[in-house]
């Protein structure tokens, strides 16, 4: 999330006017994350999220997401619901931008999650999976296999600018994950970007799943994998066992493995972390001026990669006690 667009008092107000929730009592951005414009809103009747879709979000792609977290929270998933307007209708113009609003959420995110953490976490992306599975849209992975070349050659390069030689060793990554991608694992709706910056909690109890805008159809296993990276990593760069164990348990106790997932988890971990490296470096090296958000730093996930170039199987996730 950041703050890409602004909005006046009196655009907020000839907005909010299609809606039953009162006049705007706050409005005040939100200075986190990377794709969207957001607004804290507290109205007369309740507190909200009012989100503007940039310039990255294909307008045809936002009747999956706002319909997925729609279905997800009617069916007791802990994540926002679209609030419909006057006319029923969830999303509408504003400021020339295609825009919702949404439930608030309480809770805080951990920047140090621990490992009862992720164990609330595995459960709720098991949990989120099987919830999703008569969700009736489907929406390809555009940031999947397929998608990463185009990123990398984008760069043009540019990434030996971090670190002589990337780019070389990217190229051969990419080659080998082209190549020995699996096919045929159990798919369904994904989450994609299951940060701990998108995961809340209230003291022991996970209060909310947010920021669903990458979600697409793929393999449950490939968003288990970037919830891996997300979470399992220290910040020193070390992979936390412990951590992974508790997720990947938590996981299984909700929906179990295949034997086939099990066996692609490291490649598809090492894919995953291929994915955000490239991405970071793309939005490292076209940072727009001016936004209220500083890129992430792509060099974690090359040192997540690193880790996972040396993994043989899926033990070295903990998995020989988890599955």
């Amino acid at each position: 999330m950041a703050v890409y667009t602004e909005v006046s008092n009196d655009d907020i107000a000839a907005f909010l006017a299609e809606y039953e929730i009162g006049q705007a009592l706050s409005f005040k951005g939100i200075a986190e994350g990377v794709e969207n414009t957001n607004y804290l809103l507290i109205a007369e009747r309740a507190t909200f999220i009012v989100t503007l879709y940039e310039k990255r979000v294909r307008p045809e792609d936002l009747p999956f997401f706002l319909g997925l977290i729609e279905h997800l929270a009617e069916r007791g998933v802990a994540c926002p619901r679209p609030v419909h307007g006057r006319d029923g209708k969830v999303l509408r113009s504003l400021c020339g931008r295609p825009a919702a609003i949404t439930t608030f959420l309480p809770g805080i995110w951990h920047h140090r999650p621990e490992p009862r953490h992720c164990a609330l976490l595995g459960e709720a992306l098991a949990g989120m999976h099987l919830t999703s599975a008569d969700f009736p849209l489907r929406r390809a992975n555009s940031l999947s296999v397929l998608g990463w070349r185009p990123l990398y050659e984008a760069l043009n390069g540019r990434a030996d600018e971090l670190l002589e030689g990337m780019s070389g060793e990217l190229d051969g990554e990419l080659r080998r994950t082209e190549t020995d991608w699996p096919e045929g694992l159990p798919a369904g709706v994904i989450h994609g970007d299951l940060f701990p910056d998108n995961v809340f909690f209230e003291r022991d109890r996970l209060s909310g799943l947010i920021d669903f805008y990458f979600a697409c159809n793929d393999f449950f296993a490939y968003d288990l994998a970037i919830c891996l990276n997300a979470w399992c990593f220290e910040p020193d760069g070390s992979f936390n066992i412990t951590k992974a164990r508790h997720l990947l348990s938590a996981y299984s106790r909700v929906r179990g493995f295949s034997a086939d997932e099990l066996a692609a988890l490291p490649l598809l971990a090492r894919g995953a972390a291929l994915r955000f490296l490239l991405t970071r470096l793309y939005d490292w090296f076209n940072h727009a001026d001016g936004v209220l958000v500083k890129p992430h730093d792509p060099m974690e996930f090359y040192r997540i990669l690193r880790f996972h170039q040396g993994v043989t199987g899926p033990g070295a996730y903990g998995l020989d006690q988890a599955a």
